[in-house]
């Protein structure tokens, strides 16, 4: 507009609040999401192993329904810890499809367009745009993961009773972090490899191959040398070492191997997985390295010589 007309008045409307200004981010991304009707398809199949975990919990305590299938209650599945750890992993499968499909383009869109400036000449941090960026992720898993899951542990508790949550409260605990423990790696493993690759198609297949090849080379390790400890070298290892000590079902003695020794009688010697604290240390190790490349890679601007 012309100057000399001095009709310019500052913004009077309400401002976003500091605090969550970086939720502006995942807004917009999902306005382009859920415009695909593949994808919310896909989201809403993330569902159905939820539903049957609902299922499973109704006819427990629907003795009617029990009568007419003629069953009875020993004859489901017992709803323990056991119970919820096997959903908890079933839902992490549909989490990792879905960062797959989400993660690796946030980032790698911004970087090879030179868009962080745009981002960061405005009231706008590193810290803010990262977290944008990764609340994408977290927020989406979220939905499908811990949220219902605690749910249908309060509906499980509201059918049993007081007594059994109040004794089955640390149950509720393990789903909650076992979840939030897989979604944040998943959400900066993604983020991490959108800054360091460009291309969609590449990141997925780095993502895919940091999952399925440490995974053979720590089997090939374990059964070389005859150990467990190659299993720290597994991403997918290490979250099932986590997952199984926060539901109490973690053994050190997961199996035995058998040797014949030399008057060829058959020896058995127990292996050890390696202890819990092992696996916290090395999925810690790696989200502090993911931390230290996004800082590396989010910049204003990329000078090379």
């Amino acid at each position: 507009m012309a100057v000399y007309e001095q009709t310019y008045k500052r913004y009077a409307g309400k401002l976003t609040p500091g605090w969550s200004r970086f939720l502006i981010i995942p807004r917009h991304a999902y306005e382009a999401i859920f415009s695909s009707k593949l994808f919310t398809a896909f989201f809403v199949i993330c569902f159905l192993p939820l539903l049957v975990e609902a299922i499973f919990i109704y006819l427990h305590h629907n003795y009617t329904a029990l009568t007419i299938m003629q069953a009875s209650v020993r004859d489901l599945i017992p709803i323990d810890n056991s119970f919820f750890r096997f959903f908890s992993v079933a839902q992490g499968f549909f989490a990792f499809f879905l960062a797959l499909l989400l993660g690796p383009p946030l980032v790698a869109r911004d970087l090879r367009n030179n868009a962080l400036p745009l981002y960061l000449c405005r009231p706008f941090s590193r810290t803010e745009y990262v977290m944008g960026k990764m609340s994408v992720i977290l927020i989406l898993l979220s939905a499908i993961t811990w949220i219902p899951q605690l749910l249908l542990f309060l509906f499980q508790s509201y059918l049993q009773g007081f007594a059994w949550f109040r004794e089955n409260l640390w149950i509720g605990s393990a789903i909650f972090i076992a979840n939030v423990v897989w979604i944040l790696l998943l959400a900066l493993l993604t983020q991490t490899i959108s800054a360091l690759v460009k291309w969609r198609v590449v990141a997925s297949g780095v993502l895919l191959g940091l999952f399925i090849i440490p995974s053979a080379f720590a089997e090939f390790i374990n059964f070389v040398f005859r150990t467990r400890w190659g299993s720290l070298l597994s991403l997918a290892s290490l979250m099932k070492s986590v997952t199984d000590g926060l539901f109490g079902l973690f053994e050190r003695v997961s199996q035995t191997i058998a040797i014949t020794d030399f008057n060829d009688n058959i020896i058995e010697i127990p292996v050890a997985e390696p202890p819990l604290w092992c696996s916290w240390a090395v999925l810690f190790l790696v989200c502090v390295i993911c931390l230290a490349l996004l800082s590396w890679k989010v910049k204003a601007y990329e000078v090379v010589t």
